[in-house]
Order: C-alpha cells, then structure tokens, then sequence
C-alpha cells in the first residue's frame, strides 16, 4: 500500500506539473481536475458542475484567402475568354463582384436581353458555375426617373435581374438553387448620378459571388488556378 501511494502521489505531482506549463484555459482546467479527481479521489467529495465546451460559430462571407484566389482565378479566365473590356471584376464586402455595363446586355429603358448579350451571358456562367460559389443577380439604374408612369426605376432593375436569371434557367447554365435576382433602382450608385458618363457608369448588372459554406473545406479547388484549365 505505501507503494503504491507513492506510485499515486508521483502521478499526481506529474500532472499537476503538466498542467502549471501549459498555457491555462478555465473551462479545460476544470475538465482536466475532474478527471483527477474521478481517477485518484485526492480532491474530497465536493460536487463538480458540468461545463460544456462552447459553441461554434459558422463564418458564412468568403475569407479573405479565398476572395484573393476566385478573384485570380476568374481574372485569369477571362482573359483567356477575351471578354469585353469594360467588364469589371473587383473585390468588396467579403465577396467577388462582378460588373456588367447595361449598354452591353439591354437597350436603354428595356427589361429584354439583347441578342448579343447572350453569348457574354454564357461565357459568364462559364466562369463561376465550377466555382463553389452562389450568385446574387443585382439589377442598378442611375436617377432620371423612368418616362412611363405604369414603371420605375425598381421596376426595371428588378426586371433585368430576373430576365438573366431566367436565361440562365432556360439554358441550364447555372443551378438555380444557387442564385438570386434584386434590384436596387438607383439606390446603390458606384458614383454620383452628376454626369450622363457616370450615370452610363451606375446602370449596371453585377454578379455578387458568395460563399455556400465553411470557406476552409472548398479551398481546395482554388489552390491554382492553372491546374483547373480548361473548365
């Protein structure tokens, strides 16, 4: 019995010495000193609470590795796709934007697609459907107020958002699961409606890319992009 006391007390200094160079968090010291106690019976019958681990929060945006690595990736394919030069993509909110000017998908004041503009729409979803992204559709106006009464500005960007998503159901481009149409009339101007220039500028289609899940599980398709050519 002496023996093994000491077997026991020499445990117990062991741990404890353990526990003194480890960098102290409360709720695992606490964890840690009830399994002593339960496994040696050296710190009396006192009651032990429970303590549960904390919670852990999902964070939905994009990190910002994986913004820097679509954004590069998709700047890529799209010179590799000649697209229109005054297609933009830039990096805001946590997310991957991509611009569209009105004069290269719709006629001034229309809602319709233009025939030319559906060859660029399929190179578009060509672009993000390997992606493990989903697309917000964002219809933008300027401020000159719409010429019909029956129509507004909202009207017409919400419209416009709908008819690219519509063509991209039609065609099965993009699963529709993973988009949605909005519009926000001339509430969200890139810059101020002072000049026809940049009101040209604010009647925009914008794809907003954003993360469907933990960013950490699908970085693994966007560790090089080359690797992944052609789609």
């Amino acid at each position: 019995m002496v023996t093994y006391s000491d077997l026991v007390t020499l445990l117990l200094t062991f741990f404890v010495l353990l526990l003194s160079m480890a960098n102290m968090d409360d709720i695992k010291f606490s964890q840690a000193a009830g399994s002593l106690q339960g496994a040696f019976g050296v710190f009396g019958g006192m009651d032990r609470k429970e303590i549960s681990a904390p919670a852990v929060v999902e964070i939905t945006p994009i990190h910002d590795d994986m913004v820097q690595r679509i954004y590069t990736r998709i700047v890529t394919q799209m010179n590799r796709l000649r697209l229109d030069p005054s297609i933009k993509l830039v990096k805001d909110r946590g997310a991957v934007i991509l611009q569209i000017n009105e004069s290269i998908l719709f006629r001034a004041g229309s809602a319709e697609l233009k025939p030319t503009a559906l060859p660029v729409l399929a190179k578009v979803a060509g672009l993000i459907r390997p992606l493990p992204l989903q697309a917000r559709i964002e219809g933008h106006t300027d401020d000159i107020p719409f010429s019909r009464k029956d129509m507004s500005n909202w009207d017409l960007s919400v419209g416009r958002s709908i008819s690219v998503l519509k063509y991209f159901q039609a065609n099965d481009l993009f699963p529709l699961d993973r988009m949605s149409a909005v519009g926000y009339g001339a509430e969200k101007p890139l810059v101020p409606n002072d000049t026809p220039e940049n009101r040209a500028k604010n009647r925009r289609v914008e794809f907003v890319l954003e993360s469907l899940g933990d960013y950490r599980e699908q970085l693994p398709y966007l560790i090089d992009a080359n690797e992944q050519l052609p789609f």
